[in-house]
């Protein structure tokens, strides 16, 4: 037995109307997507984040946006991230940014330091801060934050809302007003829509021009899914609440087991612990979880939230191997 913790992909299936359209991309795949289909996609995204359709850009995977993002504005300017972060995002702007900051994120509190950001923002630069964020689990933006950075005219924000749908704060209304903001997201996440590789930007008027030249082409599979996913998003609340009280039950006897385990606003947990090689041990009993060693602080593993049963076999696995460390 395996199981995935390392990931962050929603553990439930989506519902069978979601699969069967997925399958009808099946018969067409010897076609180009429709710009109908993909409009439509952009007009039911539009709706769902209620922002105005012009202002949608389809991607395929927020992974992939992010590093275009990079990629398009880290020329002449240096790039802002907060630490950690979403990797693929840090590893980007190490490949292509001429200079880049890092904020860390500093434990226990993992707090944003704005001090810290506003004193950078004195030439033109890319500022991007995942909230959510990946891996604590801490949100670390407010509008005042937002807006401070903002009034920078030189200073584009770009800000990760890849785990929206578990704290419903969003800054994608603020993009019709400054035209230096852009939102990424996924359906990766609460729609249980990994497998789709699809996410999208919500973007002020300087990404609209920035990505106007690409033209997006989905897989028919994956847009079909997505649209009767968009199109009937009620499913996704009863998972979202299971899988928070999943969350509190794991925390709680994670901390009885006397491990620091941090409060998460999404569908993983942050924990430090002192049991070493903690992230080889359970891989060799088959648990796969993001062991933060190597790329972060020693002892912090990310695991997220799956079923009850995948969370029993964690828990489990995870009483033996601390009581075999005392």
């Amino acid at each position: 037995m395996t199981v995935k913790l390392n990931m962050n992909e929603f553990p439930y299936p989506p519902p069978l109307q979601v699969i069967q359209a997925a399958e009808k991309g099946l018969s067409v795949l010897n076609r180009y997507a429709s710009p109908g289909d993909l409009d439509l996609l952009k007009k039911l995204l539009a709706n769902y984040s209620d922002v105005p359709k012009r202002h949608v850009i389809l991607y395929p995977g927020s992974d992939l946006s992010l590093r275009e993002i990079v990629h398009i504005f880290s020329k002449r300017r240096k790039v802002i991230m907060n630490f950690p972060t979403f990797f693929p995002t840090f590893f980007a702007a190490k490949q292509f940014a001429e200079k880049l900051i890092r904020i860390n994120l500093e434990p226990p509190d993992f707090n944003l330091d704005m001090d810290l950001i506003v004193k950078e923002l004195n030439e033109p630069c890319l500022v991007i801060i995942d909230n959510p964020n990946n891996p604590t689990g801490k949100i670390l933006l407010d509008k005042e934050k937002v807006e401070v950075i903002l009034e920078n005219k030189n200073v584009f924000l770009v800000i990760d809302e890849a785990y929206y749908e578990f704290t419903k704060q969003t800054f994608a209304k603020m993009v019709e007003n400054h035209s230096n903001l852009a939102v990424t997201r996924t359906i990766s996440k609460a729609f249980g829509l990994a497998g789709t590789r699809i996410g999208y930007i919500i973007g002020g008027e300087t990404f609209l021009k920035a990505f106007s030249p690409l033209y997006i082409i989905l897989p028919q599979t994956s847009l079909f899914a997505a649209i009767e996913a968009i199109r009937n998003p009620g499913y996704i609340q009863d998972n979202i609440e299971l899988t928070i009280r999943e969350r509190k039950r794991v925390k709680g006897e994670l901390g009885d087991l006397g491990l620091h385990v941090y409060p998460s606003t999404t569908n993983f947990l942050l924990i430090n612990t002192n049991v070493a090689d903690i992230g080889t041990r359970l891989t060799e009993r088959g648990i796969l979880v993001l062991d933060l060693s190597d790329r972060w602080l020693s002892g912090f593993i990310r695991v997220a939230i799956g079923t009850k049963e995948e969370n029993d076999f964690f828990l489990s696995n995870m009483r033996e191997i601390v009581n075999t460390n005392d």
